[in-house]
């Protein structure tokens, strides 16, 4: 499995609804909490997060000047060429490339030739949403 891109930021400056690389998967932070500075240590922080391509929770505690690895996700459209089952053949709509994806359990109509959002990171894609529908 080939990574994507990613930079470089202090953990203690990650807000909810960033992004960040817990054990290698890209995750969604949905809680942080900080702890101050003990007598012999520095203060940490406490990430609850979910992953955004397997919506498994994962979490990460590290002192806050520690660099985070930050994923760089691309977000695209495309439109659904084939169903295969649980699979959904689609095709990003500048590209032209093709991405054989899991069919998302939360976006509901998709059909052949429906518009839809995805997101990317190296060669995992997901399907977020159905074109024009709110989330």
């Amino acid at each position: 499995m080939a990574d994507g891109e990613k930079r470089f930021q202090s953990a203690g400056t990650l807000k909810p609804g960033s992004y960040v690389l817990i054990d290698g998967e890209p995750c969604q932070v949905k809680g942080i909490e900080k702890s101050k500075p003990g007598k012999h240590g520095a203060a940490k922080v406490r990430m609850s997060a979910f992953s955004i391509f397997s919506d498994q929770k994962m979490n990460l505690m590290k002192p806050t000047d520690y660099e985070a690895e930050i994923p760089i996700i691309e977000k695209g459209s495309a439109q659904v060429v084939a169903l295969m089952g649980s699979t959904v053949q689609i095709m990003d709509v500048t590209d032209y490339k093709t991405y054989d994806v899991e069919k998302p359990k939360d976006v509901q109509g998709i059909a052949g030739g429906t518009e839809v959002e995805f997101i990317k990171w190296g060669d995992k894609v997901r399907i977020t949403r159905k074109k024009g529908e709110g989330k």
